[in-house]
């Protein structure tokens, strides 16, 4: 008997689930149970996103990063380019904008988030991309290196309108290499540069928040904390300058703006009775990943409304654990739920060097090295880490992607190597 999995949405999450599908039913297969797997999305480009923050200094170009979809799945793999139009989960059906109709066993959602420009006041309109950009998707941050480029000074804000968004450290990023980039065009004393966020912080972790938050300080950027983003004024029609307006009546003016916009899920969550939440995100089990909606149904990556950061590496960990829950599903098992929130990421810091941080739902990032005692150094700035995020992309093109295991990086945080204090030790 063949059973379908359908899987929404093509970049990391769908990719790699399907090419771990398809490996575990090539090796496992039986004569009573047959697989096939469907990947929907509505292009055929497949866009290594953390790329994006290289593209405006100039440092990457689209040829190395965008590439078809259809190359990064398994032969075996049906591969339907169109737009999603809704889903029914009572007839466990997918309707697509072309009239095709899906019928599943079993549904992976992972068609990520997508940036909420209109729900800014301002943002999109006067002023965008001459002198308001976001770097959060390709057109966006190939306009950006153009400004960047001919920037000969004044106030640069990078703004993150509200949480959550894809890629927390991102922005942070985006200030530390403008620090190096001005830098090293010679203009650095000329460019007042602010990071401005709705945190109470630089991150949303205690000791990474403080950590970064110092190596802000030492670069010469301004933390604003708790500033709500309302209007964006992205033209001097009035006089005033242009700026951003905090809810709070607070106003930030600038020369040149960077923002992070709202994100949502997918519009076609809003559309699919009882599949969403109220900003289009798959209410899910943060430990097996199987939904809330429908037993069926199971979430990955950037669509979850899971409490851990919306990062490529938290995608890489769970897509283990919910292809074995999958597995399991099909075969009438208890899940696994064993997903205990990881999530890894290197922050560019500039001038060839990167920090790194590791953590899960219970774990805050802390010192210490990766994946063990003698591994990539955590909450400090280094060149092997700049390394290890520029290798990275070639692991994503032929380990992450293909759905092979990554030696000695597994879905579980890695407990040895870190430094703790003596209370947390006694709680571990």
């Amino acid at each position: 008997m063949t059973k379908r999995i359908v899987v929404l949405g093509g970049g990391t999450g769908g990719t790699l689930t399907a090419n771990r599908l398809h490996r575990h039913y090539k090796v496992h297969r039986v004569d009573d149970q047959r697989v096939e797997i469907v990947v929907v999305d509505q292009d055929n480009h497949h866009v290594y996103q953390p790329a994006l923050l290289f593209v405006p200094f100039g440092l990457t170009s689209r040829q190395e990063f965008v590439r078809p979809r259809t190359e990064q799945l398994h032969p075996d793999i049906e591969f339907v380019e169109d737009t999603i139009n809704h889903v029914d989960t009572f007839r466990d059906t997918v309707v697509l904008d072309g009239g095709r109709e899906l019928a599943y066993d079993v549904l992976v959602i992972a068609t990520g988030a997508t940036l909420a420009v209109d729900e800014t006041e301002g943002l999109g309109g006067a002023g965008w991309n001459e002198n308001v950009f976001t770097f959060y998707d390709l057109a966006g941050a190939t306009a950006l290196e153009s400004a960047l480029d001919s920037f000969e000074g004044g106030k640069l804000v990078v703004n993150v309108v509200d949480m959550p968004i894809k890629c927390p450290v991102a922005p942070l990023e985006f200030c530390f290499l403008a620090d190096w980039y001005f830098t090293e065009r010679g203009i650095r004393d000329k460019v007042e540069i602010t990071y401005a966020t709705p945190l109470d912080g630089a991150f949303t972790k205690p000791i990474a928040s403080a950590a970064l938050a110092s190596l802000l300080e030492e670069k010469g950027i301004k933390l604003l904390t708790e500033f709500n983003t309302g209007t964006v004024v992205g033209t001097d029609t009035d006089g005033d300058g242009k700026r951003l307006i905090g809810y709070d009546g607070r106003e930030l003016e600038f020369d040149l703006a960077v923002v992070v916009p709202l994100h949502n899920g997918a519009a076609y969550v809003g559309r699919s009775e009882g599949l969403g939440d109220e900003l289009n995100f798959v209410p899910t089990d943060p430990h097996t990943l199987q939904s809330k909606v429908k037993e069926n149904v199971f979430v990955i990556g950037d669509a979850t409304d899971v409490l851990t950061s919306k990062a490529g590496s938290v995608t890489h960990f769970e897509g283990e654990v919910l292809v074995s829950n999958i597995e399991r599903f099909l075969d009438h098992e208890p899940l696994d739920t064993s997903y205990d929130g990881h999530a890894n990421c290197f922050i560019e810091t500039g001038f060839g060097k990167a920090l790194l941080i590791d953590f899960n739902y219970d774990t805050e990032p802390l010192p210490g090295h990766f994946p063990t005692a003698v591994g990539m150094p955590l909450l400090k700035e280094s060149r092997f880490n700049h390394l290890g995020k520029l290798l990275f992309q070639w692991v994503y093109w032929h380990a992450l992607l293909p759905g092979r295991d990554i030696p000695g990086v597994g879905a579980d945080m890695p407990r040895h190597g870190k430094q703790r204090s003596n209370n947390e030790e006694a709680m571990v």
